[in-house]
Order: C-alpha cells, then structure tokens, then sequence
C-alpha cells in the first residue's frame, strides 16, 4: 500500500513528508486509548549531504494538553541523506483523546558543519466515529 503523504514543507532545500493512519487494532476508546501510525518521508533537495541528529515534536491532544518530546534521531538512527536521497521511518502516537495534533523540528547538519532545523508540518490525529 502506497502512503498517501497529506502533508509537507520544505526547509532548506530538506522537504518532510508526513502521512497518518489511525489504528484501530492498537486502539481501545473504552479504556481511554487511541493510536495512530504516521509514516515520514525525509527527501534532500539541496546541493549537498545532510544529517539527522535530533528530533523535537508537540504533540497536542483533543483537550488541548500539549506535550513536548525531544531525542537524538528517529527511530534509533541518525541518517545521512545524500543530495536527491530520501530517508523514510515509520513511528507511532497514543493519546488519550480521540483526536489530536502534532508539529516539530528536525535538527540537521549540513556538510559544512552548520546546523539548522527543518520544519514538520503541523498534522491531525482524528479517530473516525465510531457509531455507540
């Protein structure tokens, strides 16, 4: 299945794709759970290499809670993505709302050694209704 990439921006010649599934499997609204899968694509436009070193992301749940989680890289690795490369991960959100946002930053370094961030679209959780 093809990921439908809903959402992008582009910084410094780094463009993030993001698209979102919502999991219904991995949820249970009973108990106050929801889960979404969101798959990112990371594709270097520019001239030259450049490396993902950290990430900072808001999470904003349906209630308006905003919670702010930072690390060095995604998903265990720091990649270098080469000039007309792109990088791609996989990762997943819980909240405890049926809906919710998330934004953020990835922290690069470019082949000089000058570091910048790369923006992360601003993207929506939202479980479908589900009929009670």
């Amino acid at each position: 299945m093809r990921a439908l990439f809903a959402h992008a921006q582009t910084t410094r010649g780094v463009t993030v794709r993001v698209a979102v599934s919502y999991l219904a499997e991995q949820s249970e609204p009973a108990r106050g759970r929801w889960f979404w899968a969101y798959h990112i694509r990371l594709e270097n436009e520019g001239a030259g290499a450049v490396q993902l070193i950290s990430r900072h992301w808001i999470i904003t749940d349906g209630r308006g809670a905003r919670h702010s989680v930072e690390g060095e890289g995604v998903v265990g690795e720091q990649p270098l993505i080469e000039p007309g490369a792109s990088f791609d991960y996989v990762s997943g959100c819980p909240l405890a709302t049926s809906s919710g946002a998330m934004q953020g930053s990835y922290r690069m370094v470019a082949e000089d050694g000058s570091s910048f961030d790369v923006v992360i679209p601003r993207f929506t959780l939202s479980a479908p209704a589900v009929a009670q």
